[in-house]
């Protein structure tokens, strides 16, 4: 939390949590209770920060909250509501990982195999080589061979 007139990496009032992109998917660590308390006392997140407090609930809890003061329904209703979207939310981020996990062990498979059929190409071509080097010499050797014995009767 910072003033909104304080640069970016200047003076802050209190840090809630941290946000890492570099990560599949990006890592969010964050102080449910004091971002929730925060957003409550009026704190006007940017952009970028109320996405990352509507994916972790933050949002929904203070919309909830605010149903409860209505009288629309009790806090039992409430975290009832809210842990069955914390559950449906955690299953389509596993199912993410999962999906991500299985696409890359499938290139990797891929990327080994395309390996696999590229070395075998090279080993046939150098086989070949060889073997017409073998020819090559083999009939080098029969045309030398007749040539030597022509040379000693020759003598």
């Amino acid at each position: 939390i910072a003033d909104s007139r304080a640069p970016r990496d200047g003076k802050f009032i209190e840090r809630i949590g941290s946000y890492n992109p570099n990560t599949n998917p990006a890592t969010v660590t964050l102080n449910f209770e004091r971002a929730l308390y925060w957003v409550n006392v009026g704190a006007q997140p940017t952009d970028t920060v109320r996405t990352i407090l509507s994916n972790e609930g933050v949002l929904l809890m203070k919309h909830l909250q605010g149903g409860v003061k209505k009288g629309a329904f009790d806090e039992a209703e409430a975290q009832r509501r809210f842990d069955a979207w914390k559950a449906q939310k955690q299953q389509s981020v596993d199912k993410l990982r999962a999906s991500m996990a299985d696409k890359k062990e499938l290139e990797a498979k891929n990327r080994f195999e395309a390996e696999v059929a590229k070395n075998k190409a090279k080993a046939e071509e150098v086989a070949k080589k060889k073997a017409e080097a073998a020819a090559a010499a083999a009939e080098a050797e029969a045309a030398a061979a007749p040539a030597e014995e022509e040379a000693p009767a020759a003598e």
